[in-house]
């Protein structure tokens, strides 16, 4: 009977560990394959220098596409760049400005890196 409520409890722990670490995992590996892929398009398709992107961030969250990228271009420090990865394609579909961004006045036109699909 203990070897068998053992049994049960290790089962049962491997499981719960299971379903909180998979999706975890998941969700980690996937922002850093987005990233990537948006990483390599815009050095390989747009030919951007790797040295003039700021920094590039995996994204998640709820609503669909679940998974994007934020890109921010030395240029244009008060921009973020939002792309998305969807099958073979990768596109630019928006872009935030930051506080600093907001407070300069920046308008659309004056935006270097536009370059949207839609």
């Amino acid at each position: 009977m203990k070897r068998t409520r053992k049994i049960f409890r290790v089962t049962l722990l491997v499981l719960l560990v299971g379903i909180i670490i998979v999706p975890i995992i998941t969700i980690q590996t996937n922002k850093f394959i987005y990233k990537n892929r948006v990483s390599n398009y815009l050095v390989e398709e747009e030919g951007i220098d790797r040295d003039d992107i700021e920094s590039i961030k995996g994204k998640w969250g709820f609503k669909l596409p679940s998974y994007y990228v934020i890109v921010t271009f030395k240029n244009e420090p008060q921009v973020e760049y939002i792309y998305f990865a969807q099958d073979n394609d990768v596109f630019q579909s928006n872009y935030k400005l930051n506080e600093q961004g907001q407070k300069e006045g920046i308008k659309e036109e004056d935006l270097k890196n536009l370059n949207p699909r839609y």
